[in-house]
């Protein structure tokens, strides 16, 4: 592009931080969205974390990115979906090496939640992230011991569970389809604006 219209590199990559800046606001913040899905008549939402791979570089500042569940480098982002399989939030980008619960409580994503009076269905990942045990608001299945497997119902529990999750799945499919989350090789400081951005584009797709 600096080639053909005959400017500098530095210009059109200023260009296209201040685009992706643009779109990237027009993301809801979390608050607003848990509202926007209480007022179209919502009670639940699915709440699942996702590795945005990027590419590997040396130095001891890039083995924060690396996951050891995905052994891979890369960046967590949580995103939070309607029931209908649509995004409607993620969160800042952290390092791969982070875990889901402890980036959901990063984001405090419990007490948002319970102020919304909503509940998110979440996989076993988030098993313990529920500060409240009296009052619940995660609904995450039953995790089997060694010594004590689960009962039937808890099963037909898990399977009712996974089944409404699929539409979280669905939901993470379509924003990777961008083929830039292929492998991210952007400065990861501009790795957060660029998903959001990619997120508002999404939802003007899908919504098409």
């Amino acid at each position: 592009m600096a080639g053909g219209n005959n400017i500098s590199a530095s210009t059109v990559r200023r260009w296209v931080l201040e685009v992706t800046g643009l779109l990237a606001a027009r993301a809801e913040r979390l608050d607003r969205a848990l509202r926007r899905i209480i007022r179209k008549g919502g009670h639940a939402v699915l709440l699942d974390g996702t590795l945005v791979r990027t590419h590997r570089r040396t130095g001891s500042d890039n083995r924060r990115n690396y996951s050891g569940k995905h052994k891979s480098h890369g960046l967590l982002f949580l995103g939070i979906t309607d029931t209908h399989g649509r995004l409607i939030w993620i969160s800042a980008a952290r390092p791969g090496r982070s875990s889901e619960i402890t980036t959901a409580r990063h984001n405090h994503i419990t007490r948002h939640l319970r102020e919304a009076g909503l509940g998110p269905l979440a996989d076993l990942g988030f098993t313990g992230l529920d500060d409240d045990p009296d009052n619940p608001v995660i609904i995450t299945g039953f995790k089997a011991a060694r010594t004590k497997p689960l009962t039937t119902a808890k099963k037909q529990v898990y399977k009712l569970i996974a089944a409404e999750r699929a539409a979280c799945e669905h939901a993470f499919a379509h924003l990777k389809n961008w083929r830039i989350l292929a492998k991210l090789r952007l400065d990861v400081r501009h790795a957060t604006t660029l998903l959001r951005a990619l997120l508002v584009l999404t939802n003007l797709e899908v919504a098409r």
